[in-house]
């Protein structure tokens, strides 16, 4: 909020100054241009009107080219948000968490007392709930508060990779903004060393180049920001939800060990 503020007062600051050193310009200029408009009237009456010369369009390209190195930085940062998203939404799914049939397989052969072939089982998967049902069923002799806590302690491991491998989307929203920032920062710098090159009195067009450098980098830095931390939100309640759902999995999977052990300590 600080650095919006900062840079609508900076934008206002800018602004005030180019039209008070339009106006002075247009007033001093007057009485010296009068006496001469009056010499020329009749030669302008003759004259053939100029036809203006149309200006080339603005592309996509001639903005990313404006903002200058920061630009290409951001743009840079949008290809990698976007390769992460894309990965982020092949990796973070119920198929590739809990594989279907995997969780029923593991019941099947802990119901009929094969828990080291449903051991094996979980050792070669990759998934997690298969790395949560390992955990829990490693600790099988040290009795049941033993699986339940390594199982919990697994979960939580899980848990943490997959919010770590999306806080890069939070980072580079973080990073955009403050890029776009400091072009803006850039940019207001190139206007005023143009108003101190032509001492208070530059024309808009001389501080157009530094302002239209600030505008498109503050632009360019919203645009990438924005998807960036809507797309952290998505995947990251989209963790809490498979994460939530694998844990209720896995508890289902263990009842039979936990029926047995309980059995074995009251027994």
């Amino acid at each position: 909020m600080m650095r919006f503020s900062f840079f609508i007062l900076l934008c206002c600051f800018v602004t005030a100054s180019i039209v008070r050193a339009q106006s002075e310009l247009d007033l001093s200029g007057l009485d010296d241009l009068a006496p001469v408009a009056k010499q020329d009237a009749p030669q302008r009456a003759n004259a053939v009107p100029v036809q203006d010369t149309p200006k080339p369009k603005a592309t996509f390209w001639s903005l990313v080219q404006a903002s200058g190195p920061i630009g290409y930085i951001i743009m840079l940062l949008s290809l990698i948000a976007v390769a992460l998203m894309f990965e982020y939404a092949l990796s973070i799914r119920r198929k590739i968490l809990m594989p279907t049939g995997f969780a029923d397989d593991v019941l099947k052969l802990l119901m009929q007392g094969q828990p080291n072939t449903a051991l094996q089982k979980c050792q070669n998967d990759s998934s997690a709930l298969a790395q949560i049902l390992y955990a829990g069923m490693s600790q099988y002799e040290f009795g049941w508060d033993a699986v339940e806590k390594s199982a919990e302690d697994a979960t939580a491991e899980q848990a943490s990779r997959m919010y770590r491998k999306v806080e890069y989307l939070n980072m580079i929203g973080n990073i955009a903004p403050m890029l776009g920032l400091l072009g803006t920062v850039v940019g207001m710098v190139i206007a005023f060393q143009q108003m101190a090159e032509s001492a208070g009195y530059g024309r808009a067009d001389d501080l157009a180049e530094g302002i239209y450098l600030a505008l498109i980098t503050t632009i360019q830095g919203l645009l990438v920001a924005i998807p960036c931390l809507a797309a952290h939100s998505i995947f990251a309640n989209r963790i809490a939800s498979l994460i939530s759902e694998t844990t209720f999995v896995a508890e289902q999977v263990l009842q039979p060990i936990k029926k047995n052990l309980l059995r074995k300590r009251n027994g």
